[in-house]
């Protein structure tokens, strides 16, 4: 039996500890260990075959035993797995020849370099079973939140620690434009991924996803818990708004009711969790024209026209009404196409009497190059009064225009009919 303080028992503890804290499992530090060791008796020995290693890793120590059988002295071929006939009477008198011989062996005897070997098969070993760990117990935990601790801020990402001290990646782009870290402070965000990099795990954290918004409406919502309320669709611009369409299958419970609370009060958490971005949750519907005309709230349409083969819809509205539909930098059309699926165009409602006074494009030659005509009239806009009626931002979006071309093009329109 080793004593206890020698090297070897020293690099059982050292195991010891990890499984503390690492929470290795009894079974598999046995037989991390029992391998260590036979893989550095394999490599002294030529074969580890003979050799029986014990280890109890609750008492902190190991025993090695070799077995030899015994051949009458001068036979001897291979000293590792036989022993001559006068060794082994000294170790019990009454020895004959084709016994096996069980003795204990000093692991310290084999010298310094295999004890600096076994060092470094086991720490490869741990190394190894860490990495394991790690990657299975986030694989397991992939599209779940987690919490962790801001240890290191670099230009493209944010170094986080967990409770147990491994290391997580947010990376630049899944940070909230908004995210302000800190050292030392604790922040919550989604496992978007966990990569396996020439065997080192690499979790990826993130905070833009939408499924980082669809868990916390999950945590803070029963109703979505229990299944009464599901999430249909979340469409987000990070920092900014995002909208979510929801559906309840009892008609006593209203979705959006239930997911915004009493006075925001169940989505007021949620918006501070994801810097003041602004959630709007609306009631999801199969009927297409209706989910879009839910996903532009609050402007209120007067007509839609569908292509439902290339999942584009034409959005007729009062001239009120079009500021509200493309909203503040054209983010609240962004997210209701991205929400419905649908390429969405809004046009102002034009009178008959104004469709009598139009003038198509070409008759402004004069005044507007032949090449910006062109661009305009490539996004299905001909005569002056649709141009005019057309959202500026959509101008500029999708006839690929300069502001100030644009605003030239509708300066020259408009001193037409005043």
């Amino acid at each position: 039996m080793a004593k206890k303080g020698s090297k070897g028992i020293s690099m059982i503890e050292t195991f010891q500890e990890f499984k503390e804290t690492k929470n290795i499992d009894r079974t598999t530090l046995v037989s991390v260990l029992e391998e260590s060791f036979r893989n550095v008796i394999a490599k002294l020995f030529g074969s580890d075959h003979n050799f029986d290693v014990i280890v109890n890793p609750d008492k902190g120590d190991f025993e090695i035993h070799r077995n030899r059988i015994v051949v009458a002295d001068g036979n001897v071929q291979d000293e590792n797995k036989e022993i001559a006939l006068s060794e082994a009477q000294k170790i019990e008198p009454d020895y004959e020849v084709g016994e096996e011989v069980s003795e204990e062996v000093d692991f310290q005897k084999f010298g310094r370099r295999a004890i600096l070997n076994l060092r470094q098969t086991l720490a490869s070993k741990i190394l190894e079973l860490e990495h394991d760990s790690l990657y299975n117990k986030y694989k397991d935990k992939t599209g779940q939140i987690v919490s962790a601790e801001v240890y290191q801020m670099w230009k493209r990402e944010v170094l986080l620690i967990d409770d147990e001290g491994n290391e997580l990646h947010l990376p630049k782009q899944e940070q909230i434009p908004t995210d302000n870290y800190h050292k030392g402070e604790t922040i919550r965000a989604i496992v978007k991924e966990v990569l396996n990099e020439n065997n080192k795990p690499r979790i990826i954290l993130s905070r833009t996803s939408t499924q980082f918004l669809e868990r916390l409406l999950e945590a803070e919502v029963p109703e979505i818990q229990d299944g009464l309320i599901t999430i249909r669709r979340i469409a987000r611009m990070p920092g900014e708004r995002a909208k979510v369409a929801v559906e309840s299958y009892d008609d006593r419970i209203d979705p959006v009711g239930a997911c915004v609370g009493v006075k925001g009060s169940r989505v007021h958490g949620i918006v501070r969790e994801m810097c003041n971005e602004n959630i709007d949750v609306i009631n999801y519907s199969n009927n297409t024209q209706l989910f879009i005309q839910r996903a532009l709230s609050p402007a209120k349409i007067t007509s839609i026209t569908l292509n439902p083969e290339e999942h584009k819809a034409e959005v007729y509205l009062q001239p009120e009404e079009v500021s509200l539909a493309i909203g503040k930098g054209g983010l609240n059309i962004k997210l209701a196409s991205m929400l419905t699926e649908y390429t969405i165009d809004v046009f102002r409602v034009v009178s008959e009497n104004e469709a009598d006074e139009d003038i198509y494009l070409e008759e402004f030659a004069d005044e507007i190059d032949q090449w910006i005509v062109d661009s305009i009239k490539a996004i299905g806009l001909d005569t002056a009064k649709q141009v005019i009626n057309a959202p500026r931002e959509m101008l500029i979006e999708k006839a690929d225009l300069e502001e100030e071309t644009v605003d030239h093009v509708l300066e020259v329109l408009k001193a037409e009919f005043e």
